[in-house]
């Protein structure tokens, strides 16, 4: 599904990915932990084509497309979904309204037609349930007014809508309480198909106990140094960071 290849990318000047070399199959989810400022929530900005961040050198391949051609809409429409580690307010823009423009906006490049007003109510019913999402949310403005759990679960309700095959998971756990992160992880895996993939990018283990990756890896100054089993990750919870680094410097 997604292949990454001697990838580099700077911001302002300042080279951040260093060589990231990266192979994501159908049906496969990964977890990719690291240390603040190694590089994690840059990998994913670049996914999903944040203009800010320039690619130096290196190739993404997503379901055998140039995925560094697309503009971020046609990442978005064929396929890849991120979930904001801080999700933003939008005033003013309903989450109703927000979700058909961007359902219908998806359908169109599929040439699709646009689901009527009774079809895209029935969907949203169907999806807010698997999240557990408030109807009374559901019908306020984008995240305003949301609760830090909120926003997150309402990012997961996205995910449900759009049904996209490859999501990224930026610290979606952070600031949330224990309901929280149990609803938001259980949302996230009844939406797991044998054909959709993800990546997860959290600093703790509590997510990773609810998602069960496939495969753990862990990226240190720009690049992964290491990848292993979720028995990476357990150990990463209790000996932190500094074992893996003493191991790569020998």
């Amino acid at each position: 599904m997604l292949e990454i290849k001697d990838l580099h990318a700077s911001i302002n000047g300042k080279e951040i990915l260093k060589g990231i070399n990266l192979t994501i199959k159908d049906g496969e989810v990964h977890a990719l932990m690291g240390q603040n400022g190694a590089g994690k929530s840059t990998l994913s900005n670049i996914l999903v084509g944040h203009p800010a961040y320039e690619v130096t050198q290196g190739s993404i391949t997503f379901n055998g497309k140039d995925l560094l051609a697309l503009k971020p809409e046609e990442r978005a429409h064929e396929g890849i979904f991120l979930s904001f580690q801080t999700p933003v307010e939008i005033p003013g823009v309903s989450m109703v309204n927000f979700m058909r423009a961007a359902v219908n906006a998806k359908r169109k490049y599929q040439n699709l037609e646009p689901l009527s007003a009774g079809e895209f109510l029935k969907l949203m019913r169907e999806k807010r349930k698997i999240v557990e999402l408030d109807n009374k949310l559901a019908n306020r403005s984008v995240n305003e007014g949301f609760s830090g759990g909120e926003k997150k679960r309402n990012e997961i309700f996205q995910m449900a809508m759009l049904e996209p095959t490859f999501a990224i998971l930026d610290e979606t756990d952070s600031g949330l309480d224990v309901d929280a992160l149990r609803i938001v992880a259980e949302g996230f895996n009844k939406l797991r198909t044998p054909q959709t993939s993800a990546m997860v990018i959290t600093h703790y283990q509590r997510l990773l106990d609810y998602l069960k990756p496939d495969i753990v890896h862990v990226l240190l100054n720009g690049k992964i140094v290491k990848t292993g089993g979720p028995e990476l990750a357990l150990d990463i919870e209790n000996k932190g960071f500094d074992w893996i680094k003493a191991e790569i410097g020998k």
